[in-house]
């Protein structure tokens, strides 16, 4: 008997979310796995992007598959934020309904002299506490400010609160890699099955709401 009934890893499709997203600007398609291994083909024409979705896929074991076309002649942002839409969208039709999982996710990943805490809920409701200090303004050709943009995009489309805090950090290729761990680990803990759930929906109420659905 599965724990997850409607999420079964054994079924087709299992724990995964595929999503293509077309629009004047970006051609993104992502799939998304969470109940992987860590594997990740990732091409976004964002290589410092590119290397962030590497760090989400091997410490949040998840399979991960993202390719992306956009105007990144003009800048990254469209780019930037669409992926991070289509993750969400991914990961909130690889959660479902939620049954059975943790529900809750909390890490604190050092990288160095950088610490950054992340706590998150997947609990259909979006909601971001940003709290990064980046020195630069640019990490090679990445915009630091995009590393916001790409968290209220997933945070919007896939019904997570997450709270980010750097507790310490110079470097500001540090702290943001050390950001994308702690999410990658707080969202691993958050989604994996619960086997005292036995399938429940981890919520007082009884349901939790689903981001995007009517």
């Amino acid at each position: 008997m599965s724990l997850h009934p409607d999420l079964d890893p054994g079924s087709p499709g299992g724990r995964s979310g595929r999503v293509h997203r077309v629009t004047g600007e970006t051609d993104v398609r992502v799939r998304l796995d969470l109940d992987g291994s860590g594997a990740c083909q990732v091409s976004t024409g964002v290589p410092f992007l590119d290397h962030m979705l590497h760090q989400l896929a091997s410490h949040g074991l998840l399979d991960l598959e993202i390719s992306a076309h956009g105007d990144t002649h003009i800048d990254d942002h469209h780019t930037n934020e669409d992926v991070g839409i289509a993750v969400g969208q991914a990961l909130a039709q690889a959660l479902g309904s939620r049954r059975g999982i943790h529900r809750f996710g909390h890490f604190v990943a050092p990288l160095d002299e950088a610490l950054v805490q992340v706590a998150l809920d997947c609990s259909g409701r979006p909601h971001l506490s940003y709290g990064l200090t980046i020195p630069a303004q640019r990490i090679g050709t990445y915009e630091t400010e995009l590393v916001r943009e790409f968290f209220v995009a997933v945070v919007n489309n896939s019904g997570l609160t997450l709270h980010i805090r750097q507790l310490d950090g110079l470097n500001s290729h540090h702290i943001v890699e050390a950001c994308f761990k702690a999410f990658a680990r707080a969202l691993r803990l958050a989604v994996e099955i619960d086997p005292r759930r036995a399938g429940a929906v981890p919520s007082s109420k009884g349901v939790l709401e689903q981001a995007g659905a009517a």
